[in-house]
């Protein structure tokens, strides 16, 4: 049963789903959480699903028609609700072991599916002064590791230095009241994955974060629910689970406010002056809820 993470003021709002690591042929919890994902869309007012990453496991796509569209997505989230909703969507490792420029023209196929570019932003008007920025990253590129492994196709071609000044330079140019960044891999994270992925992205991401005083920063790839605020840091560090597969071991870390190993999905709703947040888990309980504030 899915309850409702708050009950928000009745003003202008922006409410969206986040998912992440999917792509499972609708096999192990895909199926599951993609039915819970829709019913949550039917019964709460959503603009959007914001995709951190990974919607086509395990090797990506090799072109706008591989057939892994239609058994991965088309045919797994299949609730009226989700039909006109956007998925704004940057790719993720995994999408890297294939064609991630499918992944952009499969834009020009699919009404619902926008990835207009690698990485993007759009503003979302909360009434009628004052906006949300949503920024999409593209973190693969800016790991090393990826960068030297042949089999994440074009990763190394990527600028470094083109994306980041194109992040900092779009987070310095938005009057945006809330800002938030959405990319694949984790700044922060409690997990056995490469340490070098998270200095990585630490260097090139998380003082840009910081200086740019980001609200959120959400990400997938490790499989698990996290919400990490370390000591000193302003932004709050997100972690979506898994929509697809049982999600992976969790560990706390310093700064740790909650974690849990379920996979699931989240859910965000956005006013002038807070946003709330919960992570659902494959039975559609609310395993935790937040609320951030601003003056």
């Amino acid at each position: 049963m899915l309850v409702c993470c708050c009950t928000a003021p009745e003003e202008k709002v922006i409410s969206f789903i986040v998912a992440s690591d999917m792509g499972r042929r609708g096999e192990s919890e895909q199926q599951n959480i993609a039915g819970l994902i829709g019913h949550w869309a039917e019964e709460h007012s959503t603009d959007f699903v914001a995709v951190a990453g990974d919607p086509i496991h395990d090797e990506g796509v090799a072109s706008i028609h591989d057939e892994e569209w239609q058994i991965k997505f088309e045919n797994v989230y299949t609730a009226q609700s989700l039909q006109t909703l956007p998925f704004y969507v940057v790719p993720g490792n995994h999408d890297y072991r294939g064609n991630v420029q499918a992944v952009i023209d499969y834009s020009k196929i699919s009404a619902r599916w926008n990835t207009p570019a690698r990485y993007f932003a759009i503003e979302k008007p909360l009434g009628k002064k004052h906006k949300a920025l949503f920024v999409y990253i593209d973190t693969t590129p800016l790991i090393n590791s990826y960068r030297r492994d042949e089999d994440y196709s074009d990763a190394g071609e990527q600028s470094i230095e083109r994306q980041l000044f194109w992040l900092d330079s779009t987070l310095v140019a938005s009057k945006g009241r809330w800002k938030f960044v959405i990319g694949h891999h984790p700044v922060y994270a409690g997990t056995d994955k490469p340490k070098s992925e998270r200095r990585n992205m630490r260097k090139r991401v998380g003082k840009i974060l910081e200086n740019r005083k980001v609200d959120f920063y959400i990400s997938g790839h490790i499989h698990n629910f996290q919400h990490i605020k370390p000591e000193g840091k302003t932004v709050n560090y997100i972690i979506n689970s898994s929509a697809s597969m049982a999600a992976r071991s969790v560990q706390t870390m310093e700064g740790t406010v909650f974690c849990s190993n379920d996979p699931g999905f989240s859910v965000f709703t956005v006013s002038k002056d807070s946003v709330w947040f919960s992570f659902i888990n494959h039975t559609g309980e609310t395993i935790y809820r937040n609320v951030t504030g601003k003056k």
